[in-house]
């Protein structure tokens, strides 16, 4: 095998590519990139080619940081690498040429975060399928002196509903409860809009009250409309939002890309719970991904291990009820080209982070 790696710079060449490696991850779109791009991260497109014959591809995204006098430069390849990871040839090229380009960037590090299976199902249940593909890919990155990381930054596990099936079939496929939920909320008057531009204030502000009833951090109001507007723009993202008497309850805002629908944001006021909103949205938003012409459907992130002490449980006992297939992913993984300082900062520096905050400095 002979590869050449050269950059792509055209937005229509690298979906090209994507399509041709049947990668549908949203984080390696041109639009991600630019949108990472505004907020602080350089990137670059990378493809390798065996004599024009596209083989692999990853948007790596690069910046440096700098905390308590230390200038830490990092890289991210976000649901990338993108190949055919049945290719042992190629995979261990691929990664040797990533660890060889952290080097010679003197980076701290780089990290990676590839949509590879390790297995399919939920473990305690016993219903589990090992993927050898990624059990061998998780053997090779500890002898090449990967680790996995202790900042994952995507959800490592999520649940895929398959939507080449017909509409009626789909929703016979749930559970009862789920299915119930469904039509309860029809039958208690909520309704389902496609959103638009002007809702998206309204949707960080559902997006706020929701981060605060559930204790996780979001980024300000300027950068999630700007993803949302950015997406909606490129016709990669549609908010729906669902009403009972012209006030808007609760919202997702579902972003498309090659033949996926992710359900990737989802909001509410935490009113009206009792009419069952988020399952008539979810209901509605898979309905539309079907109409888009999707064949698969993401519910983006479900527990890392399926105990009621996961802090996905709750949502976990939402989701699955709609029946999707479990994928368990290898993670993120990060290559130290700087031993000493990728230890201070994955655990250094964020301990003196923590001491501050409890300190209230």
């Amino acid at each position: 095998m002979i590869c050449t790696v050269r950059s792509v710079n055209a937005k229509e060449e690298w979906h090209k590519i994507l399509s041709l490696l049947n990668a549908n991850q949203i984080l390696q779109s041109w639009d991600w990139g630019e949108i990472k791009n505004r907020y602080g991260w350089d990137l670059e497109r990378i493809v390798w080619e065996d004599h024009q014959t596209v083989l692999a591809a990853a948007q790596i995204l690069t910046r440096s940081e700098i905390r308590f006098g230390i200038n830490a430069k990092i890289m991210y390849v976000p649901r990338g690498p993108v190949l055919d990871w049945n290719n042992p040839i190629l995979r261990k090229h691929v990664m040797d040429d990533l660890r060889r380009m952290a080097i010679r960037e003197n980076a701290v590090f780089i990290k990676i975060d590839p949509y590879v299976p390790v297995g399919y199902g939920v473990e305690v249940n016993h219903n589990d399928k090992p993927d050898g593909v990624g059990i061998e890919l998780v053997d090779e990155l500890i002898q090449s002196g990967w680790k996995e990381s202790k900042q994952q930054i995507q959800f490592r596990n999520t649940m895929v509903l398959d939507l080449t099936s017909e509409e009626s079939e789909l929703l016979s496929s749930f559970s009862q409860k789920t299915r119930y939920n469904i039509r309860l909320a029809s039958r208690k008057g909520l309704e389902v809009r496609d959103g638009t531009s002007e809702d998206l204030n309204l949707l960080y502000g559902l997006y706020e009250s929701t981060s605060t009833r559930n204790g996780f951090a979001i980024r300000p109001r300027k950068y999630y409309i700007d993803v949302w507007q950015s997406f909606m723009e490129a016709g990669m993202a549609q908010p729906l939002v669902v009403t009972i008497d012209d006030e808007v309850i609760a919202a997702v805002v579902m972003s498309m890309f090659g033949d996926c629908a992710t359900y990737m944001y989802g909001m509410s006021s935490g009113q009206h719970t009792e009419k069952m909103p988020n399952y008539l949205l979810q209901w509605e938003s898979i309905v539309r991904a079907k109409a888009y012409g999707c064949t698969r459907y993401d519910f983006w992130g479900v527990p890392e291990v399926f105990v009621d002490s996961d802090p996905l449980w709750g949502v976990w006992r939402f989701k699955s009820g709609f029946k999707g297939d479990v994928v368990r992913t290898l993670g993120a993984w990060d290559f130290a080209s700087k031993r000493f300082g990728y230890w201070l900062y994955s655990n250094v520096i964020p301990s003196l982070l923590r001491l501050m905050q409890m300190r209230g400095r």
